[in-house]
């Protein structure tokens, strides 16, 4: 068979991606050494523990926008909001909208300032060793985010627990996770993963358990117009996902 042929027909190993705290990862089977019959050898469940580790240690290096980029985009999303006010059919030189652009480009870049927000800095020097090991909650936690499909705002209470294993965090700083990645274009499932993923990378917990409670404007305000519904999402890992105990125990704490 001729050769370029040959690599012609050959075809790439599958990947799959997995997305967790915005990052998007390849995953490819983990290899070990050539077994006695030359063959590489795929050892049952590397794959998914590699992967894993990969994924979880990217929550550190996340920042995508800085100070410096809201000063200079800022013009350019003015200019942006001057655009829809026109297509609205609205007159954006009449005095009540002069200076609406400005003020809706600076709002859009608070309400998602989560992108210029890392958790490790967050978290420096408010992780202490302490020898605790009962369930610790925080909850009814304030969140504001943006619906990424609709670009108007979800709003409810968050609620955190953790079984900690000789370390624990400075309970503000859950708050301020949970300020981190809802200030930014969301959608609550991804919410939810984000902020128990990065707890469980932070601190290396027993368990993690994230509830969300949330009204969406997206189904309040237009659409099937539903005022009174909520949206409830829940991420339990470790020992909150495997005992069931543990995980009655803190949904009953947290609706007490």
């Amino acid at each position: 068979m001729d050769h370029a042929k040959q690599k012609q027909s050959e075809k790439p190993p599958a990947y799959s991606t997995d997305s967790v705290n915005g990052h998007v990862e390849e995953r490819a089977p983990v290899l070990k050494s050539p077994n006695r019959t030359g063959g590489p050898q795929v050892v049952p469940g590397e794959e998914t523990r590699s992967h894993t580790s990969a994924v979880m240690e990217s929550w550190k290096e996340e920042r995508t926008r800085s100070i410096e980029d809201n000063e200079m985009n800022l013009p350019g999303i003015a200019a942006a909001y001057t655009s829809i006010l026109s297509g609205l059919g609205e007159d954006p030189l009449r005095q009540g909208l002069l200076k609406t652009p400005r003020r809706a480009a600076t709002a859009m870049q608070f309400f998602t300032k989560g992108y210029q927000e890392k958790i490790s800095d967050v978290l420096n020097n408010a992780i202490f060793d302490e020898d605790h090991d009962e369930m610790v909650i925080v909850k009814d936690i304030d969140m504001f985010s943006m619906c990424e499909h609709h670009l108007v705002p979800f709003i409810g209470k968050v609620h955190i627990g953790y079984l900690p294993n000789k370390r624990v965090v400075g309970l503000s700083k859950l708050a301020r996770i949970v300020e981190i990645y809802s200030r930014r274009l969301q959608v609550q499932e991804r919410l939810t993963k984000q902020i128990a993923v990065a707890i469980t990378e932070s601190l290396q917990p027993s368990g993690v358990g994230v509830v969300i409670e949330a009204s969406h404007m997206c189904m309040v305000m237009r659409g099937v117009q539903k005022m009174n519904s909520k949206t409830v999402t829940s991420t339990m890992l470790g020992v909150f996902r495997e005992d069931p105990k543990t995980r009655e125990e803190f949904l009953k704490l947290i609706k007490n």
